[in-house]
């Protein structure tokens, strides 16, 4: 009865642990407003469509870590998603 409750409460612990890893996306918003920021846009445009009218604007994430792999250069995605 012990073992299992061990085993239950590691794999919970291991669940929650995997679930609260930092999402990776390459563009940040920051709302001038509320002062926030949202670094969860995977292109320029879906960046700048959630801040048009909220007075924001959007930025490269300076910690955004691309998958492993051949990727476009950032002009190229950045035009490519206007």
């Amino acid at each position: 009865m012990k073992i299992s409750g061990l085993v239950l409460a590691v794999s919970l612990a291991s669940a929650i642990a995997t679930s609260a890893q930092a999402q990776n996306y390459p563009w940040c918003a920051y709302y001038k407003g509320a002062g926030g920021t949202n670094c969860g846009f995977v292109s320029y445009a879906q960046c700048m469509a959630t801040v048009s009218g909220i007075t924001g604007f959007c930025a490269q994430n300076t910690q955004y870590q691309p998958p492993p792999g051949p990727h476009a250069s950032y002009e190229a995605r950045k035009h490519h998603s206007d």
